[in-house]
């Protein structure tokens, strides 16, 4: 029989040689270094809870507080993991070299999670938006800011539904912030009156329907943006003169972002049930034909619309006379209403 198999089979009296010869079975090893990860994970539930608080209170930033807490949390789990690690009999270096080597062989399939978690970094760095902000995408979709890490920001739109959208995505894109520092909010409704309408009344009538509005705001002192100072009250100027009218533009400030679309129809109804008591009509494209000299010769049929249409001849004369009810346009310039 061998001898060191007999010791191994039976267990010395002394309590450390009882427990040197406990650990000598891999199954003991291994259930401990199994206990060690899970005690990894309580503990870094418990820090993460413990020093919650005075993190948030150091970084006033709350997803810069998210991302500290959880890397500790992933510290405290690693260590433990190579701590448990070393209990199986592997070594530091054979951790690392196995790593690395795994590292480079999937460095092509994780090369966009990478970029995603160093865009994350600058994202946290340059803080273009922050937890709760309201924020609107280049494509038009709105909502607050609900989760912020080093790969993906979390966005909760109007909608009620989720949009994830990495990182690296959202460095490339244009991202309005509606609640970065102000959240007060310029607002512009175009309208298109005719030239022939008090353009005075169109403009006091637009600028009374925005002050009869919830939510914007009448006057008061004028805000400043920058090094420049704007009135608080509904403005409405003239921005153009179009080929079928004036337009006007109405810019109004509202107190918060958050119900932009329920405003601006607001703001609009008004407009549209004032328009009745001033000399304002609402401008439509059209168009008139002008005929001269040069113009040639025009056929004018006024009919009843309960008969089709003759179709007309294309083998007349050049000389032949419009048929009965059809007028010639003359070269005196008129113009066919």
């Amino acid at each position: 029989m061998d001898v060191g198999a007999a010791t191994l089979a039976t267990p010395p009296i002394g309590s450390v040689e009882w427990l040197q010869w406990l650990w000598g079975f891999g199954v003991v090893r291994t259930a401990v270094a199994a206990l060690v990860v899970a005690a990894g994970v309580v503990l870094s539930k418990f820090l993460v809870r413990l020093l919650g608080r005075p993190v948030a209170r150091r970084f006033q930033r709350q997803s810069v507080a998210q991302t500290v807490l959880g890397l500790l949390r992933v510290s405290t789990v690693m260590a433990a993991t190579l701590i448990a690690a070393s209990m199986i009999g592997l070594g530091i270096g054979d951790i690392v070299l196995s790593v690395t080597v795994f590292s480079a062989v999937l460095g092509v399939v994780l090369a966009p999670i990478v970029g995603s978690v160093i865009t994350g970094l600058f994202v946290l760095a340059d803080n273009p938006y922050e937890i709760g902000d309201m924020i609107e995408l280049e494509d038009g979709r709105r909502g607050f800011v609900d989760d912020i890490t080093i790969r993906y920001t979390k966005i909760l739109t109007l909608d009620n539904t989720f949009l994830v959208v990495p990182n690296a995505q959202m460095r490339e894109r244009d991202v309005t912030n509606f609640s970065a520092e102000d959240e007060r909010t310029r607002l512009s409704i175009p309208l298109l009156v005719t030239y022939e309408g008090d353009v005075d009344a169109a403009r006091s009538l637009m600028e009374r329907a925005a002050r009869n509005c919830e939510d914007v705001i009448e006057g008061g002192p004028d805000i400043r943006i920058g090094s420049a100072r704007y009135p608080a009250k509904p403005t409405c100027m003239i921005a153009d003169y179009a080929d079928s009218g004036i337009r006007l533009v109405l810019r109004f400030w509202v107190r918060t972002p958050y119900k932009i679309p329920r405003i601006e129809s607001s703001v609009r109804e008004h407009i549209r049930e004032n328009l009745d008591d001033v000399d304002v009509e609402i401008a439509y494209p059209h168009q008139h034909l002008l005929f001269d000299e040069t113009s040639g010769q025009a056929r004018v049929a006024v009919e009843d619309g309960s008969q089709p249409s003759p179709t007309p001849d294309r083998g007349d004369a050049p000389g032949s006379q419009p048929a009965e009810g059809v007028a010639d346009a003359n070269r005196s310039g008129s113009t066919p209403e």
